[in-house]
This record gives C-alpha cells, sequence and structure tokens, in this order.
C-alpha cells in the first residue's frame, strides 16, 4: 500500500502563485508515487485567495480548501491545516513558492532512511534581501536571549513530520502557538536537509518588522518567563543601590560639614522609579493577559467553509 502524505500550505497575500505551486507539487507526487492530499488554509485573506483555493479543490479532489472566519495568523493557519490531515506522513510549507516542492524528494528520502528520525526540517540556503534577513536575524536573537534556548534562523516550518509528530503538536491547545518551536519542545528527534530558499518571485512579505517584533514578544510569554526573572533582579539591583546610597547619606550628614544637595536627584529618581514599576507592572499584565485569553477555552480558530470536490 502506497505512503499517504499530506501538505498543508497556509495562504496569505499570494493568490497568483497557488496554480504554480499545485502543479509543481503533483509533478514531484506523481515521480515519488505516494498518494497524497494538499491542504490550503485561507487565513482570510484580502486578495482573492480563496476563489484560487476554490477553484483548485473543484479541479482537483485531492485538494481541499479550509477558509477561516477571519485571520487567526499564520500559526493558528498551520493548526487548521493539521488538525485535518490523514497522512502518514505531514510536510508544512509556505504559499509564496519560496519553499519549492522539488525540495521535498530530499527531504523525504531523509525520513524514510532513518526510522529514529521523526523531523526532518529544511535548511534554508536564504536569498532574501538584505533587510529581510536582518530583520529575522534580529527576530532570532531576541528569541535566543529571552527564552535561553539556541534557534538557527534558517530553519522555518518547511518540514517533513511523522504522524505521531502531528498528533502530538494537536494535542497542544494554547492559544499563542510558534509551529517549529512548538515541534522542538516536544522532543521527538531531528534532522535537517539543505534546501533552496529563492527570492519572493511575486508580492512581498506580510512580515514587517513591527509583525516580527509583536511575534518574539508573543513567543517570549508563551515560552519563557525570563522578563519577570529580569524584572526581578532589575528590581533587586535597584533596592541595593538606593541601601548602599542611603547609608552614604547618612554618613556624610554625620560626619560632614558638607550640605547634601539634591531636589533634581530627588525628582529624577522619582520619576525613574515609578517608570520601572510601570513596566514591571505591565511585563506582569502582558503574562496575565494571556493567562485569561487561554482560560477563557475559545476555540484557536473559526472555520467559515471547506471546499472539495463532489464525490471525493
Amino acid at each position: 500500500m502506497p505512503l499517504f502524505v499530506s501538505v498543508v500550505v497556509p495562504v496569505y497575500g499570494a493568490p497568483e502563485a497557488l496554480p504554480e505551486l499545485h502543479q509543481r507539487l503533483a509533478a514531484v507526487f506523481a515521480a515519488m508515487a505516494v498518494e497524497y492530499e494538499i491542504i490550503l488554509v485561507s487565513d482570510s485573506c484580502p486578495r482573492g485567495s480563496w476563489q484560487a483555493i476554490t477553484a483548485l479543490s473543484q479541479a482537483d479532489g485531492r485538494v481541499v480548501g479550509v477558509n477561516l472566519s477571519r485571520n487567526f495568523g499564520q500559526h493558528v493557519a498551520i493548526t487548521a491545516g493539521v488538525d485535518r490531515t490523514r497522512g502518514d506522513f505531514v510536510i508544512v510549507m509556505d504559499c509564496d513558492l519560496q519553499d519549492c516542492p522539488e525540495d521535498i524528494p530530499a527531504m523525504f528520502a531523509k525520513i524514510q532512511e532513518r526510522p529514529n528520525v521523526d523531523i526532518v526540517f529544511g535548511r534554508r540556503g536564504r536569498e532574501d534581501p538584505f533587510f529581510k534577513r536582518l530583520s529575522s536575524r534580529l527576530f532570532y536573537r531576541v528569541l535566543e536571549y529571552m527564552t535561553d534556548r539556541t534557534y538557527d534562523p534558517s530553519i522555518a516550518n518547511f518540514g517533513v513530520y511523522r504522524r505521531s509528530v502531528i498528533d502530538a503538536y494537536c494535542s497542544m491547545r494554547e492559544r499563542l502557538r510558534f509551529f517549529p518551536l512548538m515541534l522542538m519542545w516536544l522532543g521527538f528527534n531531528v534532522d535537517y536537509c539543505e534546501i533552496r530558499h529563492p527570492r519572493r518571485p511575486m508580492g512581498k512579505s506580510s512580515y514587517s518588522f513591527s509583525k516580527l517584533v509583536r511575534l518574539a514578544l508573543d513567543v517570549m510569554v508563551a515560552f519563557s518567563d525570563k522578563p519577570l526573572r529580569l524584572a526581578v533582579k532589575l528590581g533587586f539591583g535597584m533596592s541595593l543601590i538606593s541601601f548602599l546610597a542611603a547609608i552614604y547619606f547618612v554618613l556624610k550628614a554625620l560626619f560632614t560639614s558638607i550640605p547634601i544637595q539634591g531636589w533634581a536627584s530627588l525628582i529624577v529618581s522619582v520619576w525613574f522609579l515609578s517608570g520601572l514599576l510601570l513596566l514591571f507592572m505591565g511585563v506582569t499584565g502582558v503574562y496575565i493577559g494571556r493567562i485569561f485569553d487561554q482560560v477563557k477555552l475559545r476555540p484557536l480558530y473559526v472555520v467559515r467553509e471547506v471546499s472539495k470536490k463532489t464525490g471525493t
């Protein structure tokens, strides 16, 4: 019985790339002689991606379209797709043709050759513009510092995953999601495969620098308590400095005749400490807000409609 492979593609902002992506995937799987399904998840794309997905799903019974009710974000859209997969292996990739379908056989061969390997990530040789590469590196550097983990900026979502990995991932229903990091947290055996990552042939990435910063903050809150620990350390340091300064001024008042000046420094200190207190309250508030979002137990996503060929 041939292997069954599921491909999950979150779609946002690149409807013109979908026909070519479908054609190239079909050619790759025909050469591999495997059964497959392609799940295209429209994350409420404003550029008509759902219409393109519907056309593909009605023409090919192996294509399933999932239209989310609003924009939930890339990593939730990936979850919406993998929740519907049936394959022995699952492939996750982007829709913009920067993840090349022609690299799938090499990754697939690596995971089949080594039964103890559960995940094969594509390690990208990036050809992105300089600012894109710089912002990505900054994102991962901040992430490494705040979560005390090491990340490879050449690793993203593109990879091949065994069914056991996907089942474990789907059991994790927290709202703050980051697909590759959650897979690494699961502890399965990981290997890597060198792949291409050409320049985006059309459109532009929806990940602006501000969105990368927001994603980094969300990931920090979801996977680390280091911001809280840093706040405690900074608070302890400020208390120690204040205590030593108080001792200095008392001794100066007792043993010297030099008057103690300091209205300006006092006001500056009050404003500085007030700012620190507001910062610490804000950090704590972010964690409490995320807890509040989680305990409401709302669904991760809402599906508006599903499109697949009648009779399949």
